[in-house]
């Protein structure tokens, strides 16, 4: 594995800009600005980097642990846990680049990365070629690791090996590139010290764009053997068909939802928690309740619950309670015999029946009615139903499984729902984490709806712009995979072809984002806002007037500029040090370089409240 790829001959950084521009260089940009967010507190054990909680660990103990887990899970299991782990922190790393450097390159912004690996004591990162183009999805990057703590360890309790060992690693630098690129990004190590070699190098480069050669390392990326980790390429044999795909450049047509049961794709430590919990309860007849915010993917989890378990060969029957009348509750649950009631000219068989054999899937059960909750209680402890107008009592072998939105506990204390079927449904519940809980997945959400949606309406939209993908990565997604989909479909219509997806293609319903970004003003001067959406709906404010006069003034543009006094400009910088230190005006003085007091002063002095 590790002759596979040949390292670029230039051992100087080559970077290609969104524009297509290569630009060499030797050096990162200053630390300074990443030491700045680094925080030792030990007044109440904590040290902070930006927003994120940090450890100092002793190697040696890291060593430890990582045998422990070679010994007693197997090295399979404990290199995928390892990567995991490393995916999920360069994930949260990644959240950084932009905030840090956002008015940095492009090439800049993405050094954040390597400079928090070395900042945080794991390697030396030596750039060899790295091309980015978030636009147009395209990325390569090749780099040199020396001194890496994690092979150390390695090589100081096992030795020299035959398979790169640099796994933790590996999974930051995948981590960190996909939440940065918006898309899955995979690295493999092609040299590592722990095969022999001086160093270790590793290359990056979509998912797509490895083919089967890296069918090995993604592997590593999945929680369980029925998810697909960062990709849904790998189609297993027992799968339709039809069944859609995440990734792009994927030729078969994809499904009408946002994934079927055979794609569950995810990395982040809620995804995983689930896919062990849905694992532990297959292959038992337990009843399972899915909890969770609407458009979490609910369904797709009972299908995926199905499709492992001992029942797989039976039928799978969805019910959506929320969507029966409740009249006919008991006929569309149990069924009804001809004559039951009125206009029942012939006998059928209700849902129960139908799932004979395998499962039942009842979604939003928490808004049936007192009256139908107690017919599905008897049917439940019972395991028999009895159709409408029958006399025969029919024993059906199903496996249950419900799902809801709502807090059942606040229910029962509501009188909306009985409290011994909420025992009896309450065997084995599994809350599915909301969007927000799992941003690690959203580089493979997106690339998966990017393709899906390009494909449908059959457009040529290449992908998501920096500002798109930093408002996506900052939106609260109160509807979850659902509302996403809603967003990127939207995207798809209206971008240009041949361009990419930009901000006010996404958010033109309403929805708030809350984002520290950097945009174009109406002059093409770069200028900040808390949010860009705010920025272009109040296009003549106070603020925008301001800092449009200063680069004018600042940049030397041609023709008559308004006037502009420095009161303005001072009020204007008062003001924005104060929201953006979200109202901690000890904060919003350190920024401007004066004291608290003197800011108050000057706060109380132009009528601005404190």
């Amino acid at each position: 594995m590790a002759n596979r790829i040949k390292p670029a001959a230039n051992p100087r950084m080559s970077m290609v800009s969104p524009k297509g521009d290569c630009v060499d260089s030797l050096r990162y940009p200053d630390i300074a600005d990443l030491m700045s967010r680094l925080h030792f507190s030990p007044g109440d054990g904590r040290i902070w980097l930006g927003d994120q909680r940090m450890l100092l660990v002793h190697t040696g103990s890291v060593g430890v642990m990582r045998r422990e887990l070679i010994d007693s899970l197997g090295i399979d299991a404990a290199r995928g846990l390892l990567t995991r782990m490393g995916y999920n922190s360069g994930a949260r790393d990644a959240e950084l680049a932009r905030k840090v450097r956002p008015d940095s390159s492009i090439t800049e912004m993405f050094a954040v990365g390597p400079q928090l690996h070395m900042l945080e004591g794991m390697t030396v990162v030596e750039p060899v070629r790295l091309e980015i183009d978030v636009e147009k999805g395209h990325y390569y990057g090749e780099f040199v690791w020396k001194n890496c703590a994690e092979d150390e360890e390695h090589v100081r309790i096992y030795g020299i090996g035959a398979e790169p060992v640099c796994w933790t690693q590996i999974g930051y630098a995948s981590g960190y590139t996909s939440v940065f690129m918006g898309r899955p990004i995979v690295y493999r190590e092609v040299e590592c010290r722990a095969l022999g070699q001086s160093q270790c190098r590793i290359v990056g480069k979509p998912v797509e764009e490895w083919g089967d050669e890296a069918a090995d390392d993604l592997r590593f990326m999945q929680a369980q053997s029925f998810t697909q980790g960062l990709s849904a390429a790998a189609v297993k044999r027992d799968v339709k068909p039809d069944a859609s795909v995440a990734l792009l450049g994927d030729t078969r047509p994809p499904t009408p939802t946002a994934f079927g049961d055979d794609n569950m794709v995810g990395a982040s430590p809620g995804f995983n928690a689930v896919c062990h919990m849905i694992r532990r309860v297959a292959n038992t007849r337990a009843t399972v309740l899915f909890l969770g915010e609407s458009g979490v993917g609910k369904e797709v989890c009972a299908r995926t619950l199905h499709r492992i378990s001992a029942c797989s060969d039976g039928p799978f029957v969805a019910v959506n309670c929320a969507a029966i009348p409740e009249a006919l509750v008991e006929s569309e649950l149990f069924g009804v015999e001809r004559g039951g009631f009125t206009d029942a000219t012939h006998s059928r068989a209700g849902r129960f029946e139908r799932a004979d054999g395998g499962t039942l899937f009842l979604d939003e059960i928490g808004v049936l009615s007192l009256t139908a909750q107690g017919k599905l209680l008897r049917a439940l402890q019972e395991g028999e139903i009895e159709r409408i107008g029958d006399t025969q009592t029919r024993r059906v072998n199903v496996r249950v499984i419900a799902a809801t939105n709502l807090d059942l506990k606040d229910e029962i204390r509501a009188g909306r729902f009985r409290e011994d079927l909420y025992f009896r449904l309450n065997v084995f519940p599994i809350r599915v984490p909301s969007l927000r809980e799992r941003r690690e997945d959203l580089p493979v959400l997106l690339n998966h709806m990017l393709h899906k949606y390009r494909e449908r309406h059959a457009r040529d939209v290449t992908g998501f712009t920096g500002r798109a993908l930093d408002a996506l990565l900052n939106y609260g997604w109160p509807g979850n995979i659902r509302e996403m989909e809603n967003l990127v479909e939207r995207g798809v219509i209206l971008a240009p072809d041949g361009g990419a997806i930009d901000i006010g293609h996404l958010f033109t319903s309403g929805e708030t984002i809350d984002a520290q970004m950097f945009g174009l003003g109406t002059n093409g001067s770069l200028m900040p806002s808390g949010s860009l959406l705010d920025q272009q709906a109040a296009g003549d404010g106070e603020a925008e007037r301001v800092v449009r006069k200063v680069n004018d003034l600042l940049m030397g543009a041609s023709g008559e500029i308004d006037p502009t006094s420095l009161d303005d400009i001072e009020t204007a910088l008062l003001k924005s040090a104060v929201q953006r230190a979200q109202g901690n005006l000890s904060a919003a003085a350190r920024t401007l370089g004066i004291t608290r007091p003197q800011l108050v002063y000057r706060l109380k002095s132009r009528g601005l409240r404190v």
